[in-house]
């Protein structure tokens, strides 16, 4: 554990916790706690992390712009479907993004967890584009891979880390229950109330 990793861990959480809540602020936030893992990941040789901080910036960034022309009265993001043969298009974009990806990084780096760190950096970028353009199955997607982080981080003794990756799991289900109460459209008041 060091201070770089708790930071991170602290900034990341809050960063989700907002998002969760559907806050702009989430993205300042957010992105600071990319630089700081983005060192992280390098020096566990997390190359794949690594990068995927750097597009996670960009995202961020592409979020932040996006959110702010879709808020609601009370500045909170609205909530945007997402059509399912889009959903496995992109899922499929990420499974060959993943193995193009293991592939070069088992070849030509000696990464730690090449193929798993590989497939959890594009499947993760998927999951960031789908809460960039205000999905509520990206809540889903962040479940299932932050369950599958745990374990990577775990395995690679960033304990912080795989912790706040566990914490990442019960923020995803509370941000899928934020996020589906938010999009489920109020019912018509009565006539003459």
């Amino acid at each position: 554990m060091s201070p770089l990793e708790i930071g991170a861990a602290l900034l990341s959480a809050w960063g989700v916790w907002l998002t969760a809540r559907r806050r702009l602020t989430g993205f300042p936030v957010s992105l600071l706690a990319c630089g700081l893992y983005a060192k992280v990941f390098l020096d566990a040789r997390l190359y794949s992390d690594a990068i995927l901080q750097i597009l996670f910036a960009g995202f961020v960034v592409y979020g932040w712009f996006r959110w702010r022309r879709h808020l609601d009265a009370s500045h909170q993001v609205i909530i945007a479907p997402l059509p399912r043969n889009r959903a496995w298009r992109q899922l499929a974009f990420g499974a060959a993004g993943g193995l193009l990806l293991g592939t070069w990084m088992h070849g030509h780096t000696d990464a730690a967890l090449p193929w798993l760190d590989a497939a959890l950096t594009c499947f993760s970028l998927v999951a960031q584009y789908w809460q960039a353009r205000r999905h509520l199955a990206s809540w889903w997607l962040w479940t299932a891979i932050d369950l599958l982080y745990v374990g990577e981080y775990a395995s690679k003794s960033l304990w912080i880390t795989a912790l706040l990756y566990a914490g990442f799991v019960g923020l995803a289900i509370h941000g899928w229950r934020q996020w589906r109460q938010a999009s489920i459209p109020p019912l018509p008041r009565p006539a003459g109330s």
